[in-house]
């Protein structure tokens, strides 16, 4: 009998918090927390929608969502989730099916990563 080894995928998320700090500095903790709560959020739907877009073979969509991510992650500082959805913008432009699956299937790891390490940093109020 073959033996199956399952092989987990883990990405490594880079988070510059530098500039969490700055958001901190320029708003105040608690503003800062609410915006950072609020940004959360959207990221959360903006994965959210590129998996519903991808699912619908929507490679429009898919490069604009990507795109909005990436922009909102570039300004919270979540730069390998930024620069993953750059990738998969790319290649939902260029309509490389093969390319797209592999980049979307690790932004979609590094997205849930990234949330979940860059609310373990947020500060929050108080």
């Amino acid at each position: 009998m073959a033996e199956l080894t399952v092989l987990t995928m883990t990405e490594k998320v880079q988070i510059d918090s530098r500039r969490l700090a700055e958001i901190v500095d320029e708003l105040g903790e608690t503003a800062a927390h609410d915006v950072l709560t609020l940004a959360l959020e959207q990221l959360a739907r903006g994965l959210q929608d590129l998996r519903a877009a991808a699912a619908q073979g929507d490679a429009a969509a898919l490069a604009m969502r990507a795109e909005m991510l990436a922009r909102l992650a570039w300004q919270l500082g979540m730069t390998s989730l930024a620069g993953v959805a750059v990738d998969v913008a790319v290649c939902a432009e260029r309509r490389d099916d093969i390319g797209l699956a592999a980049t979307l299937g690790r932004l979609l790891r590094i997205g849930n990563r990234s949330l979940t390490e860059i609310w373990d940093e947020d500060p929050g109020p108080g």
